[in-house]
C-alpha cells in the first residue's frame, strides 16, 4: 500500500539522504512515539575501526595463533566459527577486544552484527567487518535490537539508495537504539549462554569422532603424503586411472583400517538408498518464496537458512520428490564434498541437485543414522572422497563412485552411544539458538508494550 509521509528539511538535512525509503512511516512513527526515547547510534560511538585485507592460513598452521574474523563469520547475534581462519603473518593487525560491536560492513548479510567474546580478543577482522566501541550501550542488547524486526527496519534504510548493500560510520547516524535498560542483562546473559551451549555441543561432538577413531585405531592417525612409492599395472588396470595420486598409501592405510575392523565392514550400495536432488535453474530464484537448499546453506549441523527461494507452485510440483523427510540422510556430493547431517524433523525445503538423500536398506535398518552420518563427516569418509579426486578440491562426486566407499559396521552398543551423543549435542545447539530468539521477542515485546 503506498504511503505518504511530510518530512522536516531538518530531519532531510540531518540524515544527509533525500530517497523516500529512508522516511517511511514506520520507522517515522516509531522516532515519534513519545512512550518511546531513542539514543543516535552515531552519537554513541568511541571507536569506529575496520580490518585489513590480510593472508589467510588454515587452523593448523602452528606460526599464527591469530584468528582471522570474515563476513561469514559475523552472523545475527553470534560469531560463527565454522570455515574459521588465521593470518598468515602475525605481526601488525587490528586487534579486536572483548565487549566490541563487529557488524558486516558489505556483501551478502550486511548489517549483521554480533559481539566479541572473551575467547576473540585480540584476534582481527577482515575489511569488511567493523568494529564499534560504544559509550553507554550495553553492546549486546544493541546486537540483539539491531536483529529484531524493529532494528532491521533501521537497517533496512540505511542500505536504501546505495549501489550495493554498504554500511559506512555516516549511516549509524540513521540508527536509533531505545533505552531499555532493564534489558541489558537479559540479553547479555541469553547471548553468554548461547556461547556456553554452544561450547558443550561442541565438545560432545568432537567426543563422538573421537570414540569412532579410537574404535577403528585411526585416533592419532596422521595422513603423510609420499614423495616416492610403487605400484602394480594391475592395479591401475583395475582401478582406470594413472595419476600418482590416486594411488597414494595414505588412501590404502584408511582402506586397510576399515576391512581389518573386528566387527566388519560393507560398501555404501548394500547399505543406502540413494536419492539425487533437483536444478530448477536461477531463472526461477525469487525474492520471496519457498526455500530452495544449496551446499552453501548447509553443515553438519543441517539446513538453517536458505538464500534462494522459489514460488509455491514450484515448491508443490516438486515437493514429493525432492522435500527431505524426518530421519533423511543427507550428503553433499558437490561443491564442499561429504557433509552429512540427519534430519530431525520436516522441513519445507527442496533440495537442490547437489545433495544425495539417504535411506537405510532392509539389511541396515538397526544401523544408527547419526552414526552413518558421523562416519561420512570423518576422515574416514573425507579420505575417500580425496583418493577419488586426485588429492584435488573437486566440485563434483559421481554416485556411482560414493557407492564404492567402504563403511566400518561399528558395534551396536557403541553405534547407540554415539546417536544419544550426537543427539545432545543438536539438542543443545536447538537450546542456545532458542535463547537468542527469546531476547529478540522480549525486545519486540517491550515496544510493542508502548506502540
Amino acid at each position: 500500500m503506498s504511503q505518504i509521509s511530510i518530512i522536516k528539511k531538518s530531519d532531510i538535512q540531518e540524515a544527509r539522504r533525500f530517497d523516500a525509503e529512508y522516511f517511511k512511516l514506520d520507522v517515522m512513527n516509531l522516532l515519534k512515539n513519545d512512550n518511546l526515547h531513542f539514543l543516535n547510534l552515531g552519537d554513541e560511538i568511541v571507536s569506529f575501526k575496520t580490518g585489513d585485507n590480510l593472508e589467510q592460513t588454515n587452523l593448523e598452521d602452528e606460526n599464527s595463533s591469530v584468528y582471522f574474523l570474515r563476513t561469514q563469520q559475523i552472523r545475527q547475534i553470534y560469531i560463527n566459527d565454522n570455515n574459521l581462519t588465521k593470518i598468515k603473518n602475525p605481526n601488525k593487525y587490528l586487534k579486536i577486544k572483548t565487549g566490541d560491536l563487529l557488524f558486516t560492513r558489505v556483501g551478502e548479510g550486511v548489517g549483521n552484527s554480533s559481539v566479541v567474546m572473551e575467547e576473540y580478543e585480540n584476534n582481527t577482522i577482515s575489511d569488511n567487518v567493523i568494529s564499534v566501541k560504544l559509550k553507554t550501550l550495553n553492546p549486546f542488547f544493541v546486537s540483539v535490537f539491531l536483529n529484531t524486526k524493529y532494528g532491521q527496519l533501521f537497517l533496512n534504510r540505511t542500505k536504501k539508495g546505495t549501489a550495493r548493500g554498504l554500511i559506512s560510520k555516516d549511516n549509524f547516524f540513521g540508527i536509533y537504539i531505545p533505552k531499555f535498560e532493564n534489558l541489558y542483562n537479559l540479553c547479555e546473559e541469553n547471548i553468554k549462554k548461547y556461547y556456553q551451549k554452544q561450547t558443550r555441543s561442541k565438545q560432545l561432538y568432537k567426543e563422538v569422532e573421537e570414540a569412532l577413531l579410537k574404535e577403528l585405531d585411526l585416533l592419532d592417525y596422521k595422513p603423510e603424503q609420499i614423495l616416492s612409492f610403487q605400484t602394480t599395472k594391475k592395479e591401475t588396470d583395475e582401478a582406470k586411472r594413472f595419476d600418482a595420486e590416486y594411488f597414494q598409501p595414505k588412501y590404502d592405510e584408511i582402506i586397510k583400517k576399515i576391512e581389518k575392523y573386528k566387527n566388519g565392514w560393507d560398501f555404501v550400495k548394500n547399505i543406502v538408498h540413494h536419492k539425487k536432488g533437483v536444478e530448477v535453474g536461477s531463472e526461477t530464484y525469487q525474492q520471496e518464496g519457498m526455500s530452495f537448499g544449496r551446499v552453501s546453506d548447509f553443515s553438519i549441523n543441517g539446513v538453517e537458512k536458505t538464500g534462494k527461494k522459489i514460488s509455491q507452485g514450484l515448491y508443490q510440483e516438486l515437493k514429493k520428490d525432492y522435500q527431505p523427510k524426518r530421519n533423511d540422510i543427507l550428503f553433499t556430493k558437490d561443491g564442499t564434498i561429504g557433509l552429512s547431517y540427519v534430519f530431525k524433523k520436516e522441513f519445507e525445503v527442496i533440495l537442490s541437485g547437489a545433495f544425495l538423500r539417504l535411506s537405510l536398506k532392509d539389511k541396515y535398518q538397526l544401523f544408527e543414522k547419526e552414526c552413518l552420518s558421523l562416519i561420512f563427516n570423518s576422515i574416514i569418509s573425507k579420505m575417500q572422497v580425496e583418493k577419488l579426486s586426485g588429492g584435488a578440491i573437486i566440485a563434483h562426486l559421481k554416485p556411482s563412485d560414493f557407492e564404492k566407499f567402504k563403511i566400518p559396521l561399528i558395534k551396536s552398543q557403541i553405534q547407540k552411544q554415539i546417536a544419544e551423543k550426537i543427539k545432545e549435542s543438536h539438542k543443545l545447539r536447538k537450546e542456545s539458538k532458542e535463547l537468542l530468539e527469546e531476547a529478540k521477542r522480549r525486545v519486540e515485546a517491550e515496544i510493542e508494550k508502548e506502540l
